[in-house]
């Protein structure tokens, strides 16, 4: 148990190994309060390598708090296409426009005032406080969570917030005051890096390996100890991309629920056969000419899977009608309308490209 065991000769091996080891990564080169905040919000569900690029362009393109609290919805969603679980970059808006009205366009350096931000907890209020400010809070991510699971041979259930709570406690005792920063990122790149989410931990680089009881007692793989999550609902859907020409129809989803405001593929639920599907075009008003059946596709979200399948439906001269649906040129809707990445497998049959893959291949 963590109580049990001698945390503070973690420390300066940690430390040492740390500012021998640590990447460069952008938001290193120059960690501003708004930096830091950007990039740990980004880094939430998201691999490293994928952020950086965002991480360039949302930065470039809303270079401060103010640019944030004041950017229209639909470009704020653009820059955010790919990377998933949009309620962050709303959430930061929110927080954004928050810090205009009451704190003078400035992110407080105070990890109290931090959390009473939207869409900022324990670990982000953290991070920010020790990585921008220098003051010694911790911040206890998943990585966190696990290096020290390993390292005191902790099987409590890092799921429970009362588990969370005390790794915290521990590690503010032995936070060393004049490192804070060094020392948070320092745990969290011993977890990205050595100690692994996913495979056997590398313990021939870890600076722990001498008082290490996970690797004295060989169980590492046991921990830490995660209690399953509910299984996903899986929930069926047939999507159509239809076209008439260069023009393709889009739809935009509600403005509250899953991927709220975003623009969709118009889809139905269920998987419908070929002939459904022409009826169900049919009844949107429009005109097949051609149908082409497209390839099965899924995508996982935190709670629901969907399940998909396709069809490429040549129309005959879009009209507008009255059942939501817009209608425009697919390479503006590369630029203007945020498209989210669960509908990725079938963007490259209008031609667009979402996302990282829209710049890897242009730049």
């Amino acid at each position: 148990m963590v109580e049990n065991f001698n945390l503070q000769q973690i420390v300066e091996p940690l430390l040492d190994w740390f500012r021998g080891n640590a990447r460069a990564l952008p938001w290193r080169e120059e960690p501003t309060p708004y930096r830091v905040w950007v990039s740990e919000i980004m880094l939430q569900q998201t691999r490293v390598e994928a952020v950086k690029p965002y991480f360039h362009r949302f930065t470039a393109a809303l270079p401060d708090i103010q640019a944030l609290a004041e950017c229209e919805e639909e470009k704020l969603l653009k820059l955010w296409e790919g990377l998933g679980y949009y309620n962050r970059v709303r959430n930061m808006q929110s927080a954004a426009q928050t810090l205009m009205q009451e704190y003078q366009g400035e992110l407080p350096a105070d990890y109290q005032e931090l959390l009473k931000l939207k869409g900022i907890g324990h670990y982000t209020a953290g991070a920010i406080a020790s990585i921008a400010y220098k003051i010694p809070v911790p911040a206890v991510d998943g990585n966190v969570l696990r290096v020290i699971a390993r390292v005191a041979n902790d099987n409590s259930d890092i799921m429970k917030q009362s588990v969370r709570n005390k790794v915290e406690a521990a590690l503010q005792k032995v936070m060393p005051e004049d490192a804070a920063s060094d020392f948070n990122q320092a745990l969290m790149e011993l977890g990205a890096m050595v100690c692994v989410p996913n495979g056997a931990p590398q313990c021939e680089k870890c600076p722990w390996q001498n008082f290490c009881e996970a690797r004295r007692l060989d169980c590492w793989n046991c921990l830490p100890v995660k209690s399953k999550a509910k299984p996903r609902r899986i929930e069926e859907k047939t999507v159509f991309i239809i076209r008439d020409g260069e023009k393709i129809v889009l739809h935009k989803r509600p403005s509250k629920g899953l991927l709220a405001g975003l623009y969709e593929f118009p889809n139905a639920e269920g998987h419908l056969s070929e002939q459904e599907a022409l009826l169900w075009v049919k009844e949107q008003k429009l005109s097949p000419i051609r149908i082409q059946k497209l390839e099965n596709a899924k995508h996982i979200f935190s709670h629901v899977e969907w399940h998909m399948t396709g069809y490429v439906v040549r129309v005959d001269e879009l009209a507008e009608n009255k059942s939501g649906m817009l209608f425009v040129e697919a390479a503006d809707s590369q630029e203007n309308y945020p498209i989210p990445a669960a509908f990725g497998a079938y963007t490259k049959y209008m031609n667009i490209r979402l996302g990282n893959e829209k710049y890897t291949i242009e730049e």
